[in-house]
């Protein structure tokens, strides 16, 4: 392939820009004296010198978006639309390959019929938009950016890492075997073959990459997914899937059959769905990968969940919880007996919180059993039993053996059935404190849910403590933070006061590097807790309707998850449209 051509030299590039400023009065010429002294004063030998413009942004005489508007209307060009929310295809991606895209500093933005729409940051690089079309074969229709939008919208959507997934694809017909042992190494006996070849070892390479972004850019799950053209790979991140670079479509088999031999499951079988499991150490610390293979139309589609032990051991306040709320959650779970149910849906974080409580009861003098299925985290000083249902073991069948164990602790990963339910409320009737989570939307509807499953009443009010609905919401990124001023709609739509919302903090993160320009770092939990009193007890036993026990549990306190959403906002910790887009308006 022949080289790029070269881009102009950034010294006639900054008189040029220069000369725009003076004419326009934006600089005074002892501004620009002083940069330049300050540029030819440079002597450090390993290092280029700085450029004269950059030197006046940095003294606050221009500003990078000024410089982009002055660029912009000198050239006819329009200035482009707002990077940091961009939507950008995966195909419109593939069109300009990385390298590219860095070296001319710039991104496609859209393919729109025989023309692709592209944002650069400098319009003077008419060798690099010639370069660009040669390569895409299309008319380019360019807009002006700012260099550092640019460059936060090149590590957005092709990967901030430069050197890895990207490096490793332009390197697979390499024969270097060596790879990045020293970032991730596979516990012994898992996911170890004596059959890894030499051959092999660029697939290696490429698979450890993936992973090795997947914890660098803090996802929690990997998808990897064969379409019918391409070879998609995701990570959802702060719960949000966002596409990555995709390996070629050629490498799919190979890819696949790596991950299965990693994760110990047979690569024979293609027709059923399987599970398994891959260890590692990456960043210094031991995470696990639960695997999952379902056969679809194109391949077997590969979902792997990370989980990171050191969640685990975060305190109620990291979970979301405000003060009060801390303070009323750990009376229920250090009460003696009783059963304690934590609602949601998928993905809205029952068994971190879960496994948070146990963290946080777990002392030398109490013995705790789990039941999961499966066993996602492995906790020190705890017993934890996997369901394994080709030999009989269900969750009633282990839950009804540990309680031959004397445990004083039970928890069951799941509430699925009136012979798991009748199972652990007699254990909570019989001096064990027994979690478990339940699928329902909101906190008091779990005792509908109980009671339909079969449970008499009776034994619902007797046994149950307290429940916990709870959903997922982003936090806002603490590097990028900003005040925002809610309009009334917003406001109203919290149903904050108007008092609260004079004191409100309100916040949105503007987006950078640091969250990949999204505004959101991280995740936290908004919480609806149903504690049971004397009186709840006597409505759950007269078996009535849940509009009725909500009404009640609001009227002895019970704040629903907008409401605590709403808390949050207002202490400046996620946004209204977070909490809005997770949660249901209140009934009451």
């Amino acid at each position: 392939m022949n080289p790029l051509p070269a881009a102009p030299s950034s010294a006639a590039a900054d008189d040029f820009v220069i000369q725009l400023a003076l004419d326009r009065g934006l600089l005074q010429p002892a501004q620009i004296d002083a940069a330049r002294a300050l540029a030819a004063g440079h002597t450090d030998a390993a290092s280029p010198p700085p450029r004269v413009i950059d030197l006046l942004v940095q003294q606050g005489a221009l500003t990078s978006r000024r410089v982009a508007e002055l660029l912009a209307a000198e050239f006819g060009m329009p200035m482009a639309p707002d990077l940091a929310n961009a939507r950008i295809t995966a195909e419109t991606l593939e069109l300009v390959p990385r390298a590219v895209a860095a070296r001319h500093r710039l991104i496609p933005l859209a393919r729109e019929g025989t023309k692709l729409r592209i944002a650069l940051a400098d319009p003077l690089d008419t060798d690099g938009i010639d370069a660009l079309g040669y390569i895409v074969k299309l008319p380019i229709e360019p807009s002006v950016a700012t260099p550092e939008d640019i460059t936060a919208a090149i590590d957005r959507f092709y990967g901030k890492d430069t050197n890895s997934i990207d490096a490793l694809l332009d390197n697979l017909s390499t024969k270097d075997g060596e790879g990045d042992a020293a970032a991730v190494t596979t516990e012994p006996g898992v996911g170890v073959t004596s059959t890894d070849s030499e051959a092999d070892a660029p697939i290696i390479k490429l698979v450890h990459g993936i992973i090795i972004e997947a914890i660098q850019r803090r996802a929690s799950d990997i998808h990897i997914e064969p379409l019918e053209k391409r070879f998609r790979v995701r990570y959802r991140i702060d719960g949000v899937l966002i596409e990555v670079e995709n390996p070629p479509k050629r490498l799919q088999l190979s890819i696949i059959s790596r991950l299965k031999i990693m994760a110990n499951i047979s690569i024979a079988e293609k027709r059923k769905p399987q599970d398994g499991r891959i260890q590692i150490a990456a960043g210094g610390k031991q995470l696990d990968l639960r695997v999952s293979s379902l056969p679809t139309a194109h391949g077997e589609s590969i979902v792997m969940r990370i989980l990171d032990k050191e969640g685990l051991t975060l305190g109620l306040p990291e979970l979301g919880f405000l003060s009060d709320d801390a303070a009323t959650f750990e009376k229920l779970i250090s009460l003696p007996d009783g059963i304690l149910l934590v609602t949601g849906p998928t993905g809205s974080g029952k068994t971190t919180t879960l496994y948070g409580c146990l963290h946080f009861i777990n002392k030398p003098d109490r013995k705790i059993i789990t039941v999961e299925d499966p066993v996602e985290y492995q906790l020190n000083g705890i017993n934890q039993v996997p369901v394994r249902h080709d030999v009989g073991m269900t969750f009633a069948s282990a839950l009804r053996a540990m309680l031959r164990q004397a445990p004083n602790v039970v928890m069951v990963g799941e509430i699925r059935d009136l012979e798991t339910a009748e199972i652990a409320i007699n254990a909570s009737l019989t001096g064990h404190m027994v979690f478990s989570t339940l699928h329902t939307n909101d906190a008091p509807g779990a005792v509908t849910r109980l009671i339909d499953i079969g449970v008499k009443p009776f034994l619902v009010s007797t046994s149950l403590r307290g429940i916990m609905a709870q959903r997922l919401v982003r936090k806002i990124c603490k590097h990028c933070k900003k005040p925002y001023h809610a309009d009334a709609n917003e406001v109203r739509s919290l149903n904050i006061n108007p008092a609260q919302a004079a004191s409100a903090n309100f916040s949105k993160g503007e987006g950078c590097s640091s969250c990949n320009a999204t505004g959101y770092r991280g995740r936290m939990g908004i919480f609806e807790i149903f504690v049971i009193n004397d009186e709840i007890q006597k409505m759950i036993y007269e078996n009535v309707g849940t509009q009725k026990l909500r009404e009640r549990a609001r009227s002895a306190g019970m704040r629903t998850m907008r409401e605590d959403g709403a808390r949050k906002v207002i202490a400046g910790l996620t946004t209204i449209e977070e909490v809005v887009s997770i949660t249901v308006g209140d009934a009451i």
